[in-house]
């Protein structure tokens, strides 16, 4: 499958405007690659969002990636120790990619919160929010971590490596 990194970027952050969370907006972008109907794959996510249920721990986006590194490189098998390496490897090199993008991968440092849990009612999508918080262009800079190895992968399939 041919991907368009700068369609799926875009796709992404039309996503997060339209209201989803930020785990979704990156995951439904990439439901047809992990083939989920869309509505599942926002259903699936939908806890996930603010760093998990506005707990902001880990950035959402980040828990999206690291659910399509779950499907790109699957370890059902609970006794399959080398296909659950090979997962958290993906995960590990996605994370690793945003953390040297952002600084970090944890939601209240991106967004530079004190607090640790907030309500767990979501703000209100305004202007100002978006002036505020940098999510859409996280949810974009993790989209873009998956199309560009998506990419790479469908390029060099038997080069590209699963982790670094």
């Amino acid at each position: 499958m041919k991907i368009n990194v700068e369609e799926r970027v875009e796709h992404a952050r039309e996503l997060f405007r339209q209201g989803y969370n930020c785990a979704q907006a990156v995951f439904v972008t990439y439901s047809d690659v992990v083939s989920l109907d869309p509505q599942m794959a926002a259903t699936i996510t939908g806890p996930l969002g603010a760093g998990m249920g506005r707990l902001r721990e880990v950035c959402g986006t980040v828990s999206g990636m690291s659910l399509i590194a779950g499907f790109l490189s699957p370890c059902a098998d609970p006794s399959d120790r080398k296909a659950k390496g090979k997962t958290y490897a993906l995960v590990q090199r996605f994370a690793e990619a945003f953390r040297a993008e952002n600084g970090s991968i944890v939601c209240r440092e991106l967004l530079g919160l004190a607090c640790r849990k907030e309500d767990p009612m979501p703000a209100e999508r305004t202007a100002e929010y978006y002036r505020k918080r940098p999510c859409v262009e996280l949810v974009a800079c993790a989209a873009r971590i998956v199309g560009e190895y998506l990419q790479q992968r469908d390029e060099t399939p038997e080069s590209a490596p699963v982790a670094q």
